[in-house]
């Protein structure tokens, strides 16, 4: 199927969403049209009667009277017609942004890692905006187009044949006209989506690496980069808007030129009395009004345009595979692996268990390959190994944000792939490197997925984190407003309010990435501190950097290129093998074996 073809589909595929509200806005807008029929009726006799008949004001109240109720009712109608096509588009608007959402949360950080968050960005919001005046405007002037015309062409035919075949005659050539010229213009405004699309991609970029820019002194020759980009883009927005006000010039000449037929022809034949007044002066009155449709439909073809080229963005979104993760078979399984069969026996305490597990990124890059591992209940495990190891790729698989293509994963001797993503998830607490806060108060940050936390519970989250006295000592306390990302606090700072999140959650299951990387010895101290606590009678997997970390676990899994090198205890592996203790002298940055007695 042709893009053309697959881009139309999905646009037509969204108007059952709101096909009552289309049905209402295009009746009311055909109820107006057979009232406007009425008042050109009006207004004629009027004319008529007072030009010819010479009636007086009183003799023509009546006609004047019905052409006034006409002209409030019809601006009643265009009002409620246009409301309703305005509904019908805010309910497309809002179900395809919600779907374009959850697509992109269903892709998972991983696979989003490759996409431009600029050009999604842009999309979702731009893009979407661009779809209103197509089922807001165009398509209720798609269905007009033919509805309108048709119903003047019945009252003209029988008082005026001539005028009838002028206006049947002429009618198509508008929206023919029209077509030729757009095919143009839509192939532009493709290209100017694009353009649109990379230009935002390249911006936010650009923001978002501001301080890399200033200290490698680049932020002017940047300045100038999108400066040409954003002239580049105005010259190609006015080659679109060059390319549409011509379309609408030649449809409004070609309109003009036939009104103009009707006119000549009607005054001919009421120059030589071939023709009455009253019915000559009706026909022309309704000679505008039988071509504004297509005019309409000729203004409003641009938004067609905008809805193509925004609609192309969406599809690419949507055509994006999404990530599998361990839940896929959830509801084959019957849900007979629910957590509370899993936990039931355990005390909330989690052994995990990955068997001959394989996984491989979209690119080919084999991550891991027969992974097994055991993580005893209630213990800590550290997995060490050089970067690209895999290391990132287990914790992956645990989170659920991809699915092993070999193997299985188990909690308590129970598979993973008979529950639910979000019940597992549940069980969870995630404390990466570089934890992201968003914009809000710190409360909200620190009950971030336990929106229902009372303000005791976040304290004493808080507390326990060894943030609380920081805290208290802001003006406006947990109700203080923080910039994206942490903007104004420190990394340790960050850092302490994503491990509050972490004890406010209360999960089985911790997840480490190294936390205390990073940091000076004052925050590594108190958060170390605070993991300690949080990891008692908790099963915890970390990804170690750190020889302090690593001395703590209870047990270790060396990995190296995605399989299990070695495992045991600290002492153990110091003690037997020599590849261990090479990494460790690597980590401790001298680069002296540990077998030489540099190290320890």
């Amino acid at each position: 199927m042709s893009a053309d073809k697959i881009t139309k589909k999905f646009l037509n595929s969204h108007k059952s969403i709101s096909s009552a509200w289309l049905q209402v806005s295009i009746g009311l807008g055909l109820f107006s049209g057979f009232l406007l029929i009425a008042q050109a009726w009006f207004l004629a006799n009027t004319m008529n009667a007072v030009v010819f008949e010479k009636q007086t004001l009183s003799g023509v109240q009546n006609w004047l009277w019905g052409v006034f109720a006409v002209f409030i009712v019809r601006a009643v109608l265009a009002w409620a017609s246009e409301q309703a096509a305005f509904h019908a588009s805010a309910k497309i608007k809002q179900q395809l942004r919600n779907r374009l959402h959850r697509h992109l949360q269903a892709m998972g950080p991983v696979n989003l890692g490759n996409e431009s968050s600029g050009e999604r960005v842009n999309t979702l919001v731009d893009g979407i905006e661009a779809l209103e005046n197509y089922y807001a405007r165009y398509l209720p002037a798609m269905s007009l187009v033919v509805l309108v015309p048709l119903s003047i062409l019945v009252f003209v035919f029988p008082l005026d044949w001539v005028s009838g075949l002028v206006m049947l005659g002429t009618a198509p050539l508008i929206p023919f006209f029209m077509i030729l010229i757009g095919k143009g213009t839509e192939s532009l405004n493709k290209k100017q989506w694009r353009k649109l699309a990379r230009m935002s991609a390249h911006f936010l970029d650009m923001i978002q690496g501001l301080t890399t820019l200033k200290i490698f002194n680049t932020s002017k020759h940047e300045a100038e980069v999108i400066a040409r980009i954003s002239d580049d883009y105005r010259k190609s927005t006015m080659s679109v808007l060059r390319v549409a006000f011509l379309s609408s010039l030649v449809l409004e000449f070609l309109a003009t030129v036939s009104i103009a037929m009707v006119a000549v022809l009607i005054g001919f034949r009421l120059y030589y009395g071939e023709m009455d007044f009253l019915l000559g002066f009706f026909v022309l009155l309704l000679a505008p009004e039988f071509y504004l449709p297509l005019r309409n439909m000729g203004t409003h073809y641009h938004a067609r345009m905008e809805a193509v080229g925004a609609a192309e963005q969406m599809i690419d979104i949507l055509e994006k595979p999404v990530a599998e993760n361990f839940t896929t078979n959830a509801e084959s399984n019957n849900k007979q692996n629910t957590i509370q069969n899993i936990l039931q026996d355990s005390e909330r305490k989690l052994s995990i268990s990955f068997k001959k597990v394989s996984f491989e990124y979209e690119e080919g890059r084999q991550a891991l390959k027969d992974f097994t591992m055991e993580v005893p209940a209630g213990k800590t495990l550290a997995l060490v190994g050089a970067s690209g190891a895999g290391k990132s790729t287990v914790a992956n698989l645990l989170l659920g944000f991809v699915k092993s293509t070999q193997g299985s994963i188990e909690a308590n001797g129970i598979k993973l792939d008979g529950i639910s993503l979000e019940q597992w998830r549940e069980q969870i607490a995630w404390l990466p490197q570089t934890p992201y806060l968003f914009s809000g108060t710190l409360a909200e940050n620190i009950a971030l997925g336990a929106e229902l936390a009372s303000e005791e519970e976040i304290i004493k989250a808080a507390q326990q984190a060894n943030i609380d006295d920081f805290i208290v000592s802001l003006p406006n306390t947990y109700e203080t407003l923080i910039g994206e990302k942490g903007v104004g606090l420190s990394g340790g700072q960050i850092q302490r309010i994503a491990l509050a999140r972490a004890f406010l959650k209360d999960a089985p299951l911790l997840i480490l990435d190294e936390p205390t990387a990073n940091l000076d010895t004052e925050s590594e101290l108190f958060i170390q501190q605070s993991i300690n606590v949080l990891s008692k009678n908790r099963t915890v997997i970390t990804i170690a950097h750190r020889l302090s970390t690593i001395e703590k676990a209870d047990k270790i899994v060396v990995i190296d290129a995605g399989r299990v090198l070695e495992s045991g205890t600290h002492q153990e592996l110091i003690e037997h093998s020599a590849e261990y203790r090479k990494m460790l002298a690597a980590f401790s940055g001298t680069g002296v074996d540990v077998d030489q007695g540099g190290f320890l």
